[in-house]
């Protein structure tokens, strides 16, 4: 396995499993809730060959339809979901939120999608799989342990700036009644503030929608126009505005682009990469 580059060393970092050689993360704080199966996947395991080796989970990137799907098969029996639950999300850097159902199990995988325009989505049905796709962006995981229901959103930097986490919880708010101080949440491995170089039409985006307070912790001057941009901080930030205890958060350490043979990067590859998948299902045993 490649050597992994921990950007801290952490208690609340995700573990790295393994089943039947597909490596996947989980996180100890969503483990401990008793109520999800999860997992983000890494590039082990598959059998995609080239720049999609070998755990690819994108249909749209070139890579042989065959080996994505047998990398899905893989994914879901290592991580415990069964294949025909899962519901793939639409990413096009939106902040849309949609509650799924049994209904929408299938889609994008086993059946034609259904929705479109879609980051993020939530469910309080047991046996639903959500699943968004990544290569540099932040993953999101939500599960609410007093009213059981679950959330799983992508926020890039556009999803980032207008609060993608914000809208997750007042959906979930909205459908389930949810009490954000009910909710363990984890971002998930992503781009780190090392790697990550913005413009400043970028940068003043974030100066302009995030207190003054922490500018200096999610944004880095480097005086020529370019700024490094710390998308974990502002989506803890947005995390804790949203009313989530900052204890029951977990923060990544783990930096996609550090670890390019570890997991995808979009940053790292050039765009010469395959994706990462986000899976969080409540268990079938659990009852609302």
């Amino acid at each position: 396995m490649a050597e992994i580059k921990w950007y801290r060393d952490s208690a609340d970092h995700p573990r790295v499993c393994e089943k039947d050689g597909v490596v996947f993360l989980s996180y100890p704080a969503l483990e401990r809730t008793g109520l999800v199966k999860h997992g983000f996947s890494t590039r082990l395991g598959g059998v995609s060959s080239g720049m999609w080796s070998t755990m690819n989970l994108s249909f749209t990137r070139g890579d042989d339809e065959r080996c994505v799907r047998e990398n899905f098969r893989r994914i879901a029996e290592a991580i415990g979901i069964p294949e025909q639950s899962i519901v793939c999300s639409d990413q096009t850097h939106t902040v849309n939120v949609r509650r799924v159902t049994r209904g929408d199990c299938g889609n994008g995988l086993t059946r034609e999608k259904s929705f479109f325009d879609v980051d993020g989505m939530i469910t309080d049905e047991p046996g639903v799989a959500l699943a968004t796709f990544y290569a540099d962006c932040v993953p999101l995981y939500f599960v609410d342990v007093r009213r059981k229901a679950i959330g799983l959103s992508h926020s890039g930097w556009r999803g980032t700036v207008n609060r993608m986490g914000a809208r997750t919880v007042e959906a979930m708010e909205r459908e389930f009644g949810t009490d954000p101080k009910d909710l363990v949440a984890a971002i998930g491995p992503s781009i780190c503030m090392d790697c990550y170089e913005v413009s400043s039409d970028v940068a003043d985006q974030f100066v302009r929608d995030f207190p003054e307070k922490i500018h200096d912790t999610i944004l880095l001057d480097k005086k020529n126009g370019k700024y490094q941009l710390n998308l974990w901080e502002a989506n803890r930030f947005v995390l804790e505005d949203a009313g989530i205890p900052r204890e029951r958060i977990s923060m990544p350490q783990l930096c996609t682009c550090c670890n390019p043979e570890f997991l995808f990067s979009h940053r790292a590859s050039g765009g010469r990469r395959g994706n990462l998948g986000a899976f969080l299902m409540l268990e079938d045993t659990v009852r609302t």
